[in-house]
C-alpha cells in the first residue's frame, strides 16, 4: 500500500508543481491561447505586458486587437476596426445557469481607441466598462467548452472624430447578443456638441434612435428615428431618417416648430441688431441627402401671427416695420422651398461650397436665385436673387406720428457679391405698380417754437405715392447708392394740395469708412405744376440737421403759382423761372437770396365787376383799367426769408395796356411781406396780395 500512496502523492505533487509552473509561466503562453481562442474568427489580438491570473481576474498593459468583418451584402466593402486598450483588468465570477455553469466577464481600463476603416471614424472613451456571459460546457471526457451569451458597453462621454469634425459627450447602450444574432438593436444615441477644426459650431444636442438590425423589406438602408438637434439653442426634429448604404444617400425631413426669432440675433452674437426681429416661426423641410449634396424639396416655412421685423431710428424709435406673420386664408411666408448644397473637398478639406435651384414662393410672389459658388481661395460668391410680384408693401407698417396703408407687389433683380468684408449689392432693380397713403399726424407747435415746413400745424397730412422705383448699389464698406423714381408724389392738408411728378433722384447713404453723418440727394427733379423743380446737389447733415442747396424751378406757369395763392381776381399767361438758396437748420429753413423771373412775356388781368367800378372813385378806377389787359414784358422778383418764416417779396412788372391811355408804358414795383411758413402749411394765401397791387397803383397814379 505504501508504493501506490507514494505514486499517488507524487502524482499530486507532480500536479500541483505542473499547475504553479503553468501559473507562473502564464504570461509568457497566454498569447498563444488567445490566438487559438480567435483562430478563425477574423480577430487578431495582441497582449502586451500581461500579468498572472489572480482568483478572480488577470491584469494587462495594453491589447491592441484587429477585427475584420466579411464584406457588406450592400456596399461589398469589408470593414476593419483596429482597436487598442490601456491598462485593462479583466475579471470573472460565476452566475446563474438553467444549462450548466456560466460566468460574467468585466473588463475595465483606463482608455479604449477604436478606429474604423475604410471610414476614417476614430471612437475615444476614457474609463470604458464593458461586460459580457460566457456559458459552459461539458466535452467528451474531462473537455470543458464555451460559448458567448452577450457583451454589453454603456458609452458616457465618448468622442468620435472624422477629419475635423469632432462630437463630444457621446452616449450610446451598445448591447450584443446570442439570441439576436449579434445584431446591435435600437438604442438612443446622444452627442452633446460638435466641432469644427477645433472650434464649436451652433450644432449641438445630438439625439437619435438606431441599430445595426436592418428592416426585411429595406436591407441596405440604416433607419434613425426620433432625431433631434439644436442650432443656435433652437431645437429641429425629424420622426424619420433613411440612409441607403448602396447609394450613400439620406431622406428625411426636419420640423421646426415655434422657433423663437428673437433669440437669433442674441445666438450669433449680434447686438441691438437693426431691424430687430420678434415672433416665432415653425415649417418643415424634407431633406435629401447624396455623397456631398444636400437638397431640400417643397419645403414650408410659416411665420406666426405677430412675427415683425422693426426698424429703428435715433434713440432707438420704430420708424417701420415688415408684418411676416401669417394670416388666415393668407399665404405662407415661404412655400414650395427648393435648394440644392453642394460641399466640395480637396485634400479631405473643404474646398468649396455651390449652392444651386434656390426658388420658393414668398408670401405668395416668387423668389428664385442663380447658382452661387463659394471657393476658399478666392474667398468670394456672388449670385442674383430676382423677386416676382411680391407683396411688400401690403406688410409695410410706419411708426410714430406716420401712419398710412400700403399696397403694391414688388418686382426686380438683386446682384449680391459675398466675401469677408460683407455683401455688396451691384445695379439692384426694384419696381412696383402700387403706391399708398400716408397720414401725418404732427403735434401743433406751441407758440415761439420752430415749425417744420413739412408740419401741419398740428393738423393731418396727407402724402399719396405711386409707382415706385429704386436702383441700387452697395459696397462692401456699405456706403449705399440709391436711384429713385416715383411717378406722383401728392401732399393734401386743410388748406391745399401739392403734387409731384415723374420724381427722380440719387440717394448717397455713408459707410462705415466715410463720414457716417453726411447723407447726400443728388440730380433730383420732379414736374410742378406743368413745369419742374430740380436741385443738383444737397449733403445734409445727420448728426447737425443741417444741409445747404440750390432749388431750381423752370416752367413754372404763373396762372398756376396765383391760384396756388388763393388769388380769385388776378389771371395770368406766361411761366417763371428761379434759383432758391434753402438753408436748412434742423426743422427750419430759410431763403438768403433767391428770385423768381418771367420766361417770356405774357399778359396779366385784373377782373373786376360793374358794380365794382360803379362804386370806385377816378384812381381806382383808372387802377381797374390799367390791369384789366395788362401786357408785362419783363416780371422779376427777388425774395428773401428768414427761419422764423419771414418774407420779403420785392416784385417788378414792366408793359402796358393797348386799351389804357394808348398803350403807354407802366411799371409796377410791389413789395409784399408775410410769412411764407404758413404758405407751406396751408399752401394758400389770402387775397391780400391783391389788396397790395391795388394799394400800390392807387398810390403810384395819386402821385402824377
Amino acid at each position: 500500500m505504501k508504493w501506490p500512496l507514494r505514486i499517488l502523492g507524487t502524482i499530486i505533487l507532480l500536479a500541483v508543481i505542473a499547475a504553479a509552473g503553468a501559473w507562473f509561466a502564464f504570461p509568457w503562453y497566454a498569447q498563444d491561447v488567445v490566438d487559438r481562442v480567435a483562430a478563425g474568427k477574423g480577430i487578431r489580438l495582441v497582449l502586451h505586458d500581461f500579468g498572472r491570473p489572480g482568483p478572480g481576474g488577470v491584469s494587462f498593459g495594453r491589447l491592441d486587437g484587429v477585427v475584420t468583418t466579411p464584406p457588406d451584402s450592400c456596399t461589398g466593402i469589408a470593414a476593419t476596426f483596429v482597436v487598442r486598450v490601456h491598462n485593462g483588468r479583466l475579471t470573472w465570477r460565476s452566475a446563474p445557469s438553467a444549462t450548466g455553469s456560466a460566468y460574467r466577464l468585466t473588463l475595465e481600463a483606463d482608455s479604449l481607441d477604436a478606429l474604423m476603416k475604410p471610414a476614417g471614424i476614430l471612437f475615444r472613451d476614457s474609463r470604458p466598462l464593458i461586460t459580457g456571459r460566457v456559458d459552459l460546457f461539458r466535452k467528451r471526457g474531462l473537455a470543458v467548452g464555451f460559448t458567448a451569451d452577450s457583451v454589453a458597453y454603456a458609452v458616457n462621454g465618448g468622442k468620435v472624430e472624422t477629419g475635423k469634425l469632432k462630437l463630444e459627450e457621446v452616449r450610446y447602450r451598445a448591447l450584443l447578443t446570442k439570441s439576436a444574432n449579434w445584431l446591435q438593436q435600437p438604442s438612443r444615441f446622444q452627442a452633446a456638441s460638435l466641432f469644427s477644426d477645433g472650434k464649436r459650431t451652433p450644432l449641438s444636442g445630438f439625439a437619435a434612435t438606431f441599430g445595426l438590425a436592418r428592416n426585411p423589406e429595406k436591407p441596405c438602408t440604416l433607419i434613425f428615428s426620433d432625431c433631434s438637434v439644436d442650432l443656435f439653442g433652437i431645437r429641429a426634429s425629424t420622426p424619420t431618417i433613411e440612409y441607403s448604404l448602396r447609394t450613400k444617400q439620406s431622406a428625411f425631413t426636419l420640423q421646426l416648430d415655434s422657433v423663437p426669432l428673437e433669440r437669433i440675433p442674441e445666438l450669433a452674437g449680434i447686438r441691438n441688431p437693426n431691424p430687430s426681429v420678434s415672433g416665432v416661426m415653425s415649417g418643415s423641410l424634407p431633406v435629401e441627402y447624396l455623397d456631398t449634396t444636400v437638397r431640400i424639396r417643397n419645403g414650408e416655412v410659416e411665420a406666426g401671427p405677430g412675427t415683425l421685423l422693426v426698424w429703428k431710428g435715433s434713440g432707438g424709435k420704430p420708424l417701420f416695420s415688415f408684418d411676416a406673420g401669417g394670416k388666415s386664408g393668407g399665404p405662407k411666408l415661404l412655400s414650395g422651398l427648393n435648394a440644392e448644397v453642394t460641399l466640395n473637398a480637396k485634400d479631405e478639406k473643404l474646398s468649396g461650397i455651390r449652392l444651386g435651384g434656390l426658388s420658393t414662393r414668398l408670401l405668395g410672389g416668387s423668389l428664385t436665385a442663380s447658382p452661387a459658388r463659394y471657393d476658399a481661395g478666392s474667398d468670394k460668391a456672388s449670385c442674383t436673387v430676382r423677386l416676382n410680384r411680391i407683396p411688400l408693401f401690403d406688410r409695410l407698417r410706419l411708426h410714430g406720428e406716420f401712419s398710412g396703408k400700403m399696397k403694391g407687389q414688388v418686382s426686380g433683380t438683386i446682384p449680391l457679391s459675398f466675401s469677408r468684408d460683407g455683401i455688396a449689392v451691384r445695379q439692384a432693380k426694384l419696381v412696383s405698380p402700387g403706391g399708398g397713403t400716408i397720414r401725418q399726424k404732427a403735434a401743433r407747435r406751441t407758440q415761439g417754437s420752430e415749425a417744420s415746413p413739412f408740419s401741419g400745424g398740428g393738423a393731418e397730412v396727407v402724402w399719396n405715392f405711386s409707382e415706385p422705383s429704386i436702383l441700387l448699389d452697395r459696397e462692401y464698406s456699405g456706403k449705399t447708392k440709391i436711384g429713385f423714381t416715383l411717378k406722383s408724389l401728392k401732399r393734401k392738408s386743410e388748406g391745399g394740395e401739392l403734387e409731384l411728378t415723374g420724381l427722380k433722384g440719387i440717394l448717397d447713404l455713408p459707410g462705415e469708412r466715410q463720414h457716417p453723418s453726411i447723407v447726400a440727394l443728388s440730380g433730383f427733379s420732379a414736374g410742378f405744376f406743368d413745369g419742374s423743380v430740380s436741385l443738383h446737389h444737397v449733403d445734409y447733415n445727420l448728426s447737425t440737421r443741417q444741409a445747404a442747396t440750390v432749388v431750381e424751378v423752370n416752367g413754372i406757369p404763373l396762372q398756376k403759382l396765383l391760384d396756388l395763392q388763393g388769388a380769385k381776381k388776378i389771371f395770368a399767361t406766361g411761366t417763371v423761372r428761379g434759383r432758391l438758396p434753402i438753408m436748412l437748420d434742423g426743422d427750419s429753413f430759410s431763403i438768403p437770396d433767391g428770385g423768381i423771373d418771367a420766361e417770356r412775356s405774357g399778359q396779366i388781368i385784373y377782373s373786376t365787376t360793374p358794380e365794382e367800378r360803379a362804386l370806385a372813385n377816378a384812381g381806382m378806377r383808372m387802377t381797374y383799367e390799367a390791369l384789366g389787359n395788362f401786357l408785362y414784358s419783363e416780371l422779376i422778383s427777388s425774395i428773401t426769408m428768414t427761419s422764423d418764416g419771414k418774407s420779403h417779396i420785392s416784385l417788378q412788372l414792366k408793359g402796358h395796356n393797348p386799351e389804357f391811355q394808348n398803350g403807354r408804358p407802366v411799371n409796377l414795383n410791389l413789395t409784399i411781406e408775410q410769412n411764407l411758413l404758413d404758405l407751406f402749411r396751408s399752401l394758400s394765401i389770402s387775397s391780400g396780395i391783391e389788396q397790395e397791387i391795388t394799394e400800390k397803383v392807387l398810390r403810384k397814379n395819386g402821385k402824377k
